[in-house]
């Protein structure tokens, strides 16, 4: 129960990240753009962009901005994401979790102790 807690409180506090922070989301370049170490882009459309992200134990991508997406996280961890405008949120992230949400701006930090491995779907 408390990881559909945690749930709950990012997804409200990420929809309040996106709907105050719209001036600055189009401030920050997209993921792929941004850390293009931890971001690789599988396919990209009129219609979607497809990102793989990958970060390891320890690793923090920089500040950038998505559209509205969906993400599969193929590999879970304890992530810190950090939404502009937000108090940061820590959450354990459970391999196969599945999550969408709003255009927003962001930085996620790996905690845990495996690598988080996850696929954007993003709308153009």
């Amino acid at each position: 129960m408390s990881f559909l807690r945690s749930v709950l409180k990012s997804g409200l506090c990420l929809f309040l990240a996106a709907t105050a922070n719209t001036h600055a989301h189009e401030q920050h370049e997209p993921g792929h753009i941004a850390s293009p170490e931890q971001y690789e882009l599988l396919l990209e459309n009129e219609r979607a962009l497809v990102l793989k992200m990958v970060l390891k134990p320890g690793e923090s991508d920089s500040f950038h901005r998505h559209n509205n997406e969906t993400v599969y996280f193929e590999k879970g961890s304890k992530l810190k994401i950090e939404a502009l405008g937000a108090e940061p949120i820590v959450a354990d992230v459970p391999d196969g979790h599945v999550m969408s949400h709003e255009a927003w701006t962001h930085r996620v930090t790996n905690l845990g102790e495996q690598t988080a491995i996850a696929i954007i779907v993003e709308e153009k």
